[in-house]
């Protein structure tokens, strides 16, 4: 059952969950059950990745079409008749309430990575643009919960097959441009757009809120940026070597919110400094080189997508929550992986894992 196992990937996870159980420990001793909660979270989702890694990557597609549907039809059913908690309707109750939104981050490549494999060998233009309408239609029921943090993971998983699978530069550097022009546009003309009562039209008024507040935290510094300077006030105080262990003051004096959760890594740098980040953030590379080279070397066109696809998730988690907790990019829900507590993440992370062992596992057993 270990034979074929990939040992670097398995190391890099190791090594995450060693940082993020340290500074759970540090930052959630204190917190009720949290660092209790997010080790036994670790165990389980390690047994889902050891049980996924046992299923070959031909029946993992036999999954893709039933997931995705059932992905999709759970979301309509939240946009009907599910849990609206702090103004967001995100949740179902089925017997036990569950968040459909969290299927989607494995459905999709799935579903993408089993659409492109159905078509190897004779791609056309229509066949990306399906795809694209597969991508779109779960992107905007999360959209419309509202919940900004999971769409953008969802869309980031759909957009890495759609561009493995080979989508033309030509068609990706236009709508690439035309959002760097929209972000300076936006960052040029804030004060005026960031007034008392001006409206974005298609954006939520928390939405727009978010990013004016990114532009300039010190418009509320006492309500809706207090996360954004609390965190770079965190990061910054923790200079080159950190703090020490359980030495942080912004943590401890519980200035920084959310600390065990979407704010964790403000945590992490006030304790270990830029030093500490430099070795989080090479883990985590570490973590993605190797996701990829699995990528490169699985041997059909379905594995090669699901993995890279997977691996791009992790970056897109990593990047999104320290550019958030940073001031770079505006704060949305997104955890770090193995790092942050939840467990409903951890099992995606697990799931996530699984997969890419088994795509691991299935060419070294066929090279073997």
């Amino acid at each position: 059952m270990l034979q074929g196992f990939d040992g670097l990937l398995a190391f890099a996870v190791f090594l995450l969950a060693c940082a993020g159980l340290l500074i759970m420990y540090s930052s959630g001793y204190d917190h009720g059950t949290r660092f209790v909660d997010h080790g036994r979270n670790m165990l389980i989702a390690g047994a889902i990745m050891f049980v996924v890694a046992q299923i070959p990557p031909q029946r993992l597609m036999a999954f893709a079409v039933p997931l995705y549907i059932a992905g999709v039809a759970l979301l309509v059913a939240v946009a009907i008749f599910g849990i609206t908690k702090k103004g967001a309707r995100r949740w179902l109750n089925v017997g036990v309430v569950i968040q459909p939104s969290e299927i989607l981050k494995i459905a999709m490549p799935l579903m993408l990575a089993w659409w492109f494999q159905k078509r190897e060998g004779q791609l056309r233009p229509l066949d990306f643009l399906a795809a694209g309408l597969l991508l779109l239609a779960p992107v905007g029921l999360i959209m419309k919960q509202p919940d900004l943090g999971t769409s953008l993971l969802v869309l980031a998983a759909g957009l890495a097959v759609i561009f493995f699978a080979g989508l033309s530069w030509k068609l990706i550097l236009p709508p690439a441009l035309l959002g760097l022009i929209g972000v300076f546009l936006v960052v040029w003309f804030e004060p005026q757009l960031c007034a008392d009562g001006v409206r974005w039209p298609i954006m939520h008024d928390y939405q727009q809120q978010r990013i004016c507040t990114l532009l300039d935290p010190s418009r509320d510094p006492l309500g809706k940026g207090f996360h954004i300077i609390q965190g770079m006030i965190a990061i910054g105080s923790g200079g080159i070597t950190g703090k020490g262990f359980m030495a942080g003051t912004q943590t401890h004096l519980e200035f920084i919110p959310e600390r065990t959760t979407d704010f964790i890594f403000a945590a992490y740098s006030e304790e270990f400094g830029l030093l500490g980040n430099l070795l989080l953030i090479a883990g985590f590379i570490f973590l993605i080189l190797r996701g990829l080279a699995i990528a490169l070397d699985a041997s059909t066109l379905f594995a090669r997508l699901l993995a890279g696809a997977l691996t791009m998730i992790f970056f897109t988690y990593a990047f999104v929550n320290m550019g958030m907790v940073s001031g770079i990019l505006p704060v949305v829900g997104v955890p770090l992986p193995f790092i942050s507590y939840g467990g409903t993440a951890m099992v995606t992370l697990g799931l996530a894992i699984g997969m890419l062992m088994s795509i691991a596992k299935a060419k070294r057993l066929v090279q073997s």
